[in-house]
C-alpha cells in the first residue's frame, strides 16, 4: 500500500516538474520572440529614419536653381568690375576692396556651378555675365537681376581712371551689392537647399558690410 502511494506521489511530482519546465520554456520562447521582434522593429525604424534622412539631405527646389543661375552671372560681372581696379583705381582702399570681392565671389561661382551640375541644371555660360547679352538688365530693382550694370555703364567704367574711376566703381558696386543682397534675401526666405541658403546668408552679411564701407569711402554716412 505504502509502495503504491510512493509511486503515485513520484508520478505527480514528475508531472508537475515537466509542466513547470514546459511553462518556463514557453515563457522563455516568448521573451526571445519578443526580443527579436523588438530588435527587428528597431532596426526597421532606424533604416526607415536613415532612408528619410537620405531622401531629404541635399534636397533643393526651384528657387535654389534660380538663385544659382542668377547669382553666377551677377558675381561674374562683379569680378569684371573688380579686375579693372588693379590698373585704373588710384585709391589703395578701392584696390583692396576689389581684391576682397574677387577672393569671395570667385569660389562662390565655382560652388554654385557645382550645385547646378549635380542637379542636372544648366550652368550659365561665361558670356551670360556680359551686360549686352542680357537685354533689359539695368539698375532698377524690377529687372531680372537687380543691380546689374548695362553695357553703357561697363564701357564708362572701363574708360575711367584715377579718382574718377574710384568714384564710379564705388557707386556702381554699391548698386551691384544691393542687387545681390536682394537676390540672397529671396533665396534665404524661399530656398530649400541648406548650403544655398547658408551662402545667401553669408552674401547678405558680407556685402551689406561692404556697402557701408563703400559709402564711407564716398563720404556718405
Amino acid at each position: 500500500m505504502r509502495n503504491t502511494r510512493t509511486l503515485t506521489r513520484r508520478a505527480l511530482l514528475g508531472a508537475v516538474a515537466v509542466t513547470a519546465a514546459l511553462t518556463l520554456a514557453a515563457c522563455g520562447g516568448g521573451s526571445d520572440s519578443s526580443g527579436d521582434a523588438g530588435s527587428d522593429s528597431s532596426a526597421s525604424s532606424s533604416a526607415s529614419a536613415g532612408n528619410t534622412a537620405g531622401a531629404t539631405d541635399g534636397a533643393h527646389n526651384a528657387q535654389d536653381v534660380t538663385f544659382a543661375q542668377g547669382m553666377i552671372p551677377h558675381h561674374r560681372q562683379a569680378l569684371e568690375m573688380a579686375a579693372l581696379a588693379a590698373d585704373r583705381a588710384s585709391s589703395a582702399q578701392v584696390k583692396d576692396l576689389a581684391s576682397r570681392v574677387e577672393k569671395a565671389q570667385d569660389p562662390e561661382i565655382k560652388t554654385m556651378s557645382g550645385w547646378l551640375t549635380s542637379w542636372g541644371e544648366d550652368v550659365p555660360a561665361a558670356s551670360d555675365s556680359a551686360a549686352e547679352s542680357m537685354p533689359g538688365m539695368d539698375h532698377s530693382a524690377g529687372s531680372g537681376m537687380p543691380g546689374m550694370m548695362d553695357g553703357s555703364d561697363m564701357d564708362k567704367l572701363d574708360k575711367a581712371s584715377g579718382a574718377d574711376f574710384d568714384t564710379m566703381f564705388l557707386t556702381m558696386m554699391i548698386e551691384h551689392h544691393k542687387g545681390a543682397v536682394a537676390m540672397a534675401t529671396t533665396e534665404k526666405s524661399k530656398g530649400g537647399y541648406e548650403p544655398a541658403t547658408s551662402m545667401a546668408d553669408d552674401i547678405i552679411t558680407a556685402q551689406t558690410a561692404e556697402i557701408s564701407e563703400m559709402n564711407k569711402l564716398l563720404g556718405k554716412s
